[in-house]
């Protein structure tokens, strides 16, 4: 009687510790076209506390790779952990551009639903078709639209603070610091072309002196240059008093040290030279991951993770599986499969190992802007494959018309930051850059016999994985 006694104690203590465990939450904070301009990153100039003591409390990930530069493509890889070659969303889902993904794509949001997760999405959704990333609710109506992030940081409260036992996924989606708006003068009652000179509730503008930004080396140090990334870091600043207020409300319902907190960005900032280009600016990003489980934190980690890697990531801390499809005939059921890997058992470890290669892939930002890119990236070296190396390289609309190129061509420049205009606008079939002696990519190692073997290696390594990952542009290695 006494066995049975204390076995059923032990089942009572056990069921109650059991209702008592914390939801494992997950919010997945996405800015809009940001490079790494934060203190933590080493930037004097930008003023983000927030996301600064974000990195104190996680792991800041120092080699962060988007896999394709264009905001509707790199939100897709996002939420469904394949690469848009595969996923379909090629390009912008909105207006006459019209990507989307394929209906039998399996998203993040959706898994998540099946698997007990209350989803919900506020600010930038940019994917499409709906019904493939589907979130249970949609958060919208709040001042300053997604421009405001704290206001939309309100706006999640009552999520937030719901007393629910179901676990939730906020995917959290800025618009700044992506460009918009019109040129205008700066003490103008108009947007500028970061979205800055409006009244946003709860906001401290934080305006910064053009003549003291830093301006990175693939871009020309003019005066134009200085005043856009005057008002970019203005909208970066915005962004961070977002982030603080959803950190306060996360720890004033006592679901902060449950949530796994991912900040990051869909590509770099919108500059030529960065964003829609394959270059270190466009596509090495900045990431810091802060979760209840990892032992150590205020560090950096040198593994090498991509945009592949979020979905995995997630369902792994949430321990929610994919789902079982069946391919077809008489084969049996198989786990539906990514891309990407769980990168939480290097959440926390400064040096790794087998974390020291990722991919990308690119194919259109706008329709009008056809030129897909394949990239091999490692350690050291990087390859880029132009697949359409006979076309000239299109621009966005925004990044043509910006006042930091056109100031370029007016000057009749010829060079655009360290890079040649000529080299930017027509590239090579390969583009081979040695990193470690040229960070800037600027001397293509392609040609260079001495490179041969580097060069021949990376393009093996690099047409596995467009095979591996059913890359439709694979047929080009028979046609061309």
């Amino acid at each position: 009687m006494k066995r049975l006694f204390y076995l059923a104690i032990a089942i009572l203590l056990f069921a109650a510790s059991a209702e008592a465990a914390p939801p494992r939450n997950v919010v997945l904070f996405v800015v809009d076209d940001m490079g790494k301009t934060m203190g933590c990153y080493g930037d004097s100039v930008a003023k983000t506390p927030h996301m600064d003591w974000l990195a104190s409390q996680g792991t800041r990930f120092d080699y962060a790779f988007c896999t394709t530069a264009s905001c509707s493509a790199s939100r897709s890889v996002i939420l469904s952990g394949l690469h848009n070659h595969l996923n379909g969303q090629y390009g912008h889902q909105h207006s006459f551009h019209h990507f989307a993904s394929f209906d039998h794509v399996q998203s993040l949001p959706v898994i998540l639903s099946t698997g007990g997760y209350r989803t919900v999405s506020i600010g930038k959704y940019h994917v499409a078709p709906e019904s493939v990333y589907h979130f249970d609710t949609y958060l919208k109506g709040n001042q300053g639209g997604a421009r405001n992030t704290v206001s939309m940081a309100e706006k999640c409260r009552e999520l937030i603070e719901a007393k629910d036992e179901k676990p939730f996924f906020l995917y959290f989606c800025t618009n700044d610091p992506h460009r918009g708006g019109g040129k205008v003068e700066s003490d103008s009652n108009k947007p500028d072309y970061f979205g800055n000179n409006m009244k946003y509730d709860g906001v401290e503008e934080v305006k910064f002196d053009p003549k003291k930004v830093i301006v990175p080396s693939f871009l020309p140090d003019t005066p134009a240059c200085r005043a856009e990334l005057a008002q970019y870091y203005q909208s970066v600043a915005r962004v961070d008093q977002g982030l603080g207020r959803l950190i306060k409300i996360l720890k004033d319902a006592g679901q902060w040290d449950n949530t796994l907190f991912i900040f990051t960005t869909d590509n770099g900032i919108a500059m030529p030279g960065a964003k829609t280009t394959l270059y270190e600016p466009g596509m090495r990003l900045p990431l810091i991951v802060c979760s209840p489980d990892q032992k150590t934190r205020s560090g950096a980690t040198d593994a090498m993770v991509s945009w592949v890697d979020f979905t995995p990531t997630i369902l792994d801390f949430a321990g929610v599986k994919p789902p079982t499809v069946k391919p077809g005939g008489k084969e049996k059921p198989k786990p539906y499969s990514f891309h990407g890997r769980s990168f939480l058992s290097v959440l926390g470890q400064e040096k790794t190992k087998e974390w020291d290669t990722i991919h990308a892939s690119h194919t259109f930002h706008e329709i009008t802007m056809y030129y897909p890119m394949r990239v091999i990236h490692t350690r050291q070296h990087k390859l880029i494959v132009n697949l359409a190396h006979q076309l000239p390289y299109p621009f966005a609309s925004d990044l043509y018309e910006s006042a930091t190129w056109q100031s370029v061509l007016k000057q009749g420049r010829g060079f655009f930051g360290k890079r040649p205009i000529s080299d930017y606008i027509n590239r090579a079939r390969y583009e081979l850059f040695d990193l470690k002696t040229d960070p800037d990519e600027i001397v293509n190692q392609a040609p260079n016999p001495k490179y041969a073997k580097i060069l021949k290696d990376l393009q093996d390594r690099l047409k596995k994985f467009q095979q591996y990952t059913g890359d439709p542009w694979v047929v080009k290695y028979n046609y061309e």
